[in-house]
Parts: structure tokens; sequence; C-alpha cells
């Protein structure tokens, strides 16, 4: 099949390269030059397992395109997939400009039936602006020509996508017109072959799933991590707490780990967008706000355990500090609690020494070059001569490091762990003082 995406972000650099895989002729289209010629030397712009090498053995082959020409792109493809981004306006709601503008770049240049596919999360109600804009555009070229709008929204975890993808639990596919709906079954057919995990619905009831399952998923984390705070408070241990509830099948064991609060692209500004749409509609979203207050002052949490050890000095402490990216296996620090706590450190007077396998480039281009800011080559060299360890990120690397090694780097033994990798009572052998999330007020 012949498929053009507008977007070369994460979602569309994904889809198109597993697209391309199946056998697929696939052009993805951007804006951006200079994305676009890296694309074409095969660098790729995001960190994703696996994506280099998917996308450079498909564009060798002939089957992966990128390119600025939009004309190109539209009369390439009958699957127009927009991928473009929707960040979150002050309100909260999603921006829909990008999303907009492809809509009416397609119809510009069609002169035959497409398929316009929404990939980007959008708000409900946003495939009627999709169409209205189409028929607008192709009303001022005084041209009549077939479409269909669907919904199709993506379910990639940043680090393991292409498993996501090649892989799906389900594909969700919303629209009006039982043609399409096999049109879309025959585009997934390579990745559903297994069993049918194909979901047809209306479009507007295909919207609000994406938005209502990472809702639920960022519901999950915090309550998790109101239950930590309140074990904390009452001298339980959430760990022994979270292996007792996940046990029973009915909640299950994912996303019910505390920690330092969820980041990244999706589940903060989903929650947001789904929160307005709700007062919009005249309806007071109220777990929804609570999920993002619990999640907000959660981020603040290792900070004020920072703070309450060291009596309120930490002017010229320093911290080292363990993971940037706001999950493993990815390079994305959009919302992620590491930039809360360096924020707050240096607004304390702190310096931070600071390590990520991968997130390295990414603060750089966030924060530049500061004065209180080390970017270390190695989890070993962050700790060297610093007054406490934090931990941030639950990368693979950190959890069974040398602590013999630790405890001699740091002028003294103290860990603020803000994803409970470690046992306290091995900590305490160890000779640390250990601080996790949920597991009493410290170890050691």
């Amino acid at each position: 099949m012949r498929i053009t995406i507008f977007g070369s972000g994460y979602v569309g650099l994904v889809t198109g390269a597993c697209l391309a895989d199946a056998g697929n002729h696939v052009v993805c289209v951007d804006v951006d030059p200079g994305k676009i010629e890296k694309l074409n030397r095969g660098e790729v712009p995001i960190h994703e397992p696996g994506l280099d090498d998917l996308i450079q053995r498909n564009a060798a082959k002939g089957r992966l395109k990128f390119t600025l020409d939009a004309a190109e792109g539209v009369n390439h493809g009958l699957f127009q997939m927009i991928a473009v981004g929707t960040p979150p306006d002050e309100d909260g709601s999603a921006d829909l400009r990008y999303v907009l503008l492809v809509a009416k770049t397609i119809a510009t240049h069609m002169n035959d039936y497409k398929v316009v596919i929404t990939k980007s999360t959008v708000p409900v109600g946003t495939a009627d602006k999709v169409r209205a804009a189409l028929a607008e555009t192709l009303s001022q070229r005084g041209t009549e020509v077939e479409y269909d709008v669907v919904s199709n929204p993506e379910f990639l975890k940043e680090g393991a996508a292409i498993g996501d993808f090649m892989r799906p639990d389900r594909v969700i596919v919303g629209t009006d017109n039982p043609r399409v709906t096999e049109l879309m079954r025959a585009l997934y057919e390579p990745f559903t072959r297994s069993r049918d995990r194909l979901i047809a619905m209306d479009i507007r009831s295909a919207e609000l799933t994406k938005y209502a399952a990472n809702a639920m998923l960022a519901t999950k984390i915090s309550f998790m991590n109101e239950i930590a705070n309140l074990a904390e408070r009452l001298g339980a241990d959430v760990e022994k707490v979270r292996v007792g509830i996940g046990s029973d099948p009915r909640i299950g064991y994912g996303f019910i780990y505390p920690g330092v609060g969820y980041g990244g692209s999706c589940f903060p500004k989903d929650v947001q967008a789904l929160a307005r749409s709700a007062r919009q509609a005249g309806y007071a979203p109220e777990i929804l706000d609570a999920v993002e207050a619990v999640n907000a002052r959660q981020k603040q949490v290792l900070f004020a355990k920072i703070q309450r050890h060291f009596g309120g000095e930490l002017n010229g402490r320093t911290i080292a500090l363990w993971g940037l990216a706001f999950k493993p296996n990815t390079d994305d620090m959009r919302e992620a609690p590491s930039r809360v706590l360096m924020e707050a450190l240096w607004k304390a007077g702190a310096n931070v020494r600071a390590y990520d396998p991968v997130a390295m480039d990414e603060v750089r281009r966030i924060y530049g070059s500061r004065p209180h800011l080390v970017l270390c080559d190695s989890m070993e060299g962050a700790v060297q001569g610093a007054d406490a360890l934090a931990i941030v990120t639950e990368w693979q690397e950190f959890r069974s490091p040398d602590f013999d090694g630790i405890r001699a780097a740091l002028k003294a033994p103290v860990i603020f762990d803000g994803r409970n990798l470690y046992d306290p009572a091995l900590m305490g052998r160890f000779g640390f003082v250990y601080y996790a999330i949920g597991r009493g007020a410290r170890a050691g």
C-alpha cells in the first residue's frame, strides 16, 4: 500500500518505519529542512530502541522516503496520516493548528480519493474540524474530490514503541464508513494476523478512547503515589502493598509502581486536555484534576526529602543525580521529574552532577551551559565528591551498582531513591542512610 505521513516526530517515524517494514511504500512529510536532511542521511533525531536500524533498512530498500514536498506526499498515498504535534495551550487544551493546517494542505493538493487518518492525540470532535477544513479548502479550489476521515489513535510506549506497533494490543479505528473499516483492516493485517485486534467504532468514541486510556494509566500512577505517601506516614512498606494489590487480576501490576510522578509528552498533556474538554462540556472532572494535582505534588517529594535531611541548608552542597529522561529507554525530558528536582536544587543554591545513559544531549539542549550543572560521562563519575545521590529514572544499569564504590565516592553515604530500586535493609547493611518512596522515613 502507499501511505503518506505528515509529521516526522515520534509517532510519525515509528509508524512510517513499521509500515514500511511490512512492505508498504511510505513517504514522510515534514516542514523542518534540518530534520529531513538528517533523516535522508540515515540519522534519527529521537532515541527509540531499534528505530535507527528500521529506518535505515527500509530507506535503503526504497520503501521509506522523507521529503519537504507536501504535494509529492499527497499525490503518493491513498492513506494520508496526520501525525503532527498537538501541544497544550495555556489553558491545557490541545492546540489543533498543525492538525488543521495539514488537513488544508492535503485538500490543496488532492485530486483523487483519500483516506485522511488522524494519528495525533486530539480532543473529541477534531475529526469534524478536519472534515470541515478539507471541505472548505476543496470548495475554495472549486473541486469535488471524495474522501473519508478516520480516527486511528496511536498507543505507543516510548522505549517499546516498535514492539507496540508490530504486536499491538488493539487497533482502534473510528469511522462512519464500513468500506473504510475494511481498508484499515487490510492496512493493519500484517500486524494482527494471530487474531483480529482491530476494534471499529464511531469517530468520537475512538477519539475519546485514546484520552481515556492515558488518563486511566495516569490515574493508577497518581493513586499509587498517594498510597505511598500514606504508607510512609503509617509505617507501612508500599512495595509490599504493591505486590499485595497487584496480585488481584482486577488491578494487575502495570502502572502501580510508586515514584516521583509521571512525565513525558503524553500523560501530562492528555490529562490536562481531557479535563479541559470536560469543563467545556459543562462537567467538573474532579478525578482528573486530582490526578494532575497529586502528580504535581509528587514531583516535589524527592526535593522535600533532600531539604529535610540537610536541615534546609542546601546552599553550596552538591547532589549527584542518576537519570534525566522521564522514563528509561528514551531521551525525552518533557515534563520529566528530573527537571523539577534540578530546578528546585538550583533555586536553593545547590550544585548538580548528573548522568543519564541517553539524555545528555537533551539536557544540554534544554539548559545549555550553567555553573551549577556538571554533566558526567558515567554513573560513577556523577557521585564523585557529592553530598548525596538522588535517583530519578529507573535505568537498568542503576539497579545493581557498586555500593562500596558509591559510599567511598560520596562525602556522606546518603541515597534518595525516587524509584525504589533497592532493598532498605540491604542499604542499611552497606552503611547508607537511604530514603525511598513510601518505605518509611529512612533506612540505615
